[in-house]
Parts: C-alpha cells; sequence; structure tokens
C-alpha cells in the first residue's frame, strides 16, 4: 500500500477535510501540482479549480477559488478562499463566484487588472470544467 499522508482542508466557513489520502492534486497558482507523502516542504498560492484528494478507495473533489497550500513530508494543508465539495456545487454558486470574479476587475489597472484578468480567466475554466 502507498504511504498516506495527513490532508486538511479549511475554508473560512468550515473544516471541509481532515483524511488520510494517498495524494492531493492542487491547482496552483503557478500550475497544477500533486503533493504525495514525503513531499519536498512548500508553501505556495492556489487558482480557481478543482482540488482532488485520493485514498485507497476514493476520490473527493472540492472547488477552490484560491487560497494558501502548506505542503511538508507528513501534511498538505490547505487554507481555501472558497470551498465546496464538487457534490454540493450548483448552477447558481457557480454563478456567483464567476460574478465575483467579473467585479474584481471593476476599477482596477495595471497589474492588479492583470492579475484580476488571470483570475477571471480560471474562474471562467472552472465553471466550464463543472460542466453546470
Amino acid at each position: 500500500m502507498a504511504d498516506m499522508m495527513q490532508f486538511e482542508l479549511v475554508s473560512p466557513e468550515r473544516m471541509l477535510a481532515s483524511l488520510q489520502v494517498i495524494e492531493v492534486e492542487i491547482p496552483g497558482a503557478e500550475g497544477d501540482f500533486t503533493a504525495m507523502a514525503d513531499h519536498a516542504a512548500l508553501v505556495t498560492t492556489m487558482r480557481p479549480g478543482i482540488l482532488k484528494a485520493k485514498s485507497a478507495t476514493e476520490t473527493t473533489e472540492y472547488v477552490v477559488t484560491g487560497g494558501f497550500v502548506e505542503v511538508s513530508g507528513t501534511t498538505t494543508s490547505v487554507l481555501a478562499e472558497n470551498a465546496v465539495p464538487r457534490s454540493e456545487m450548483t448552477r447558481d454558486a457557480a454563478n456567483a463566484i464567476l460574478a465575483e470574479a467579473e467585479a474584481a476587475l471593476a476599477g482596477l489597472t495595471g497589474a492588479g487588472r492583470d492579475a484580476a484578468d488571470k483570475r477571471l480567466a480560471d474562474t471562467k475554466a472552472l465553471v466550464e470544467a463543472l460542466g453546470l
């Protein structure tokens, strides 16, 4: 059996997960990556996307809109801006996420606008991937 690691996912509203997993697929701000047991220590940010936690028997998916990830050899901790189990995601919730990303562009210029444009593009890709 593969080595296990502790996975914790917390949003401002609640703790969504605290489980033993084999790997966690993370939508990193600089690109997707997979954290597994004995992964090098890492702290990074997330972009909007689908986070997948794989145990020996199942894969659980979560929709995240951003946040921070800390990976160590034994634990992956995610502090999400917003997160919801994919099974609970509705069309209305997806539209609200998209509207929030669109509203963030209002009045921005320069580097702030560039970051908001990227977030909007990532959010549109997320909503499309959800297929709602």
